[in-house]
């Protein structure tokens, strides 16, 4: 779908092809909403404009779509299809590498009580596990906004490519 046939979509059509950019309904009605755009800069403006106001409800809405890091994300989703991609970094054959998300990601959810969200596009296997032991760190507030901030990348990223 080009930005064109998106402006001119029915909601439902153009709410749809943007379903995969972020599990939290309410963005993407608000985006749609706000149509016509008239380019590609004035939609990622918009997208990352609605996107910080993301709260701690939307971040935990918005996890139940997303695999752990160094999973493989389930199901035929296109969603799951991008997750499986931009974790493609992460090499399935280190054990120590794998060993030490799994240990990580267990260890994140004890003390944050949700998935470690991270924009792995980009990153390597152990970027991603360095930023994982860094973020540990954090308070439970500088930890939310990290994730947040972490989940606006991953959606624009998404959202620019959808259009690209």
């Amino acid at each position: 779908m080009t930005l064109d046939e998106f402006n001119q979509a029915p909601v439902t059509q153009a709410s749809e092809q943007l379903a995969h950019c972020v599990a939290i309904p309410a963005w993407r009605s608000a985006l749609v909403s706000a149509r016509p755009f008239p380019s590609l800069d004035a939609l990622l403006k918009q997208g990352d404009t609605l996107a910080r106001q993301w709260d701690e409800q939307a971040l935990h809405q918005a996890l139940s779509a997303h695999p752990r890091i160094g999973e493989k994300a389930q199901g035929n989703s296109k969603e799951a299809g991008l997750s499986r991609g931009e974790q493609g970094s992460v090499n399935a054959q280190d054990a120590a590498l794998k060993q030490a998300l799994q240990a990580g990601n267990a260890a994140y959810e004890q003390r944050f009580g949700r998935l470690f969200l991270i924009r792995a596009k980009g990153r390597s296997g152990e970027e991603m596990l360095a930023e994982l032991q860094r973020r540990m760190a954090n308070d439970p507030r500088q930890e939310q906004q990290e994730a947040l901030d972490q989940l606006r990348e991953i959606t624009l990223l998404r959202l620019k490519e959808t259009f690209a």
